[in-house]
């Protein structure tokens, strides 16, 4: 399984630099027009897991400001991360281009992707 941020989620809708990267790791999507990143996101969505605000989120979120160079999305991002998880990094792959927050997830214990 991986963790998907948005900052990898967007280049698979839209081209971006990043797209080529992205779509080697969640294969071949189609085309960039907006329809077409509608049916992706709707593909996306069909398969994946969503983290819900909560307390725990929240809390997670002012550890990871505390400890890390990070911006409060990012801190979001990361305590989701860490709640899907259930705190178990290791073997799990976390996706992003934020270099800030690939920094705090490898320094959580995730793979990071891409490589």
């Amino acid at each position: 399984m991986r963790f998907w941020d948005t900052s990898a989620i967007v280049p698979l809708c839209v081209t971006e630099p990043a797209s080529a990267q992205v779509r080697r790791l969640a294969g071949r999507l189609g085309a960039p027009a907006e329809a077409q990143a509608r049916r992706v996101l709707l593909a996306l969505a069909a398969a994946w897991s969503e983290v819900i605000p909560s307390e725990r989120l929240r809390q997670r979120t002012e550890r990871l400001l505390s400890v890390h160079a990070l911006r409060a999305a990012g801190a979001f991002q990361l305590a989701a991360a860490l709640l899907w998880s259930r705190g178990e990094t290791s073997g799990e792959a976390f996706v992003s281009f934020d270099e800030r927050l690939r920094e705090a997830a490898r320094r959580e214990g995730f793979r990071i992707l891409p490589e």
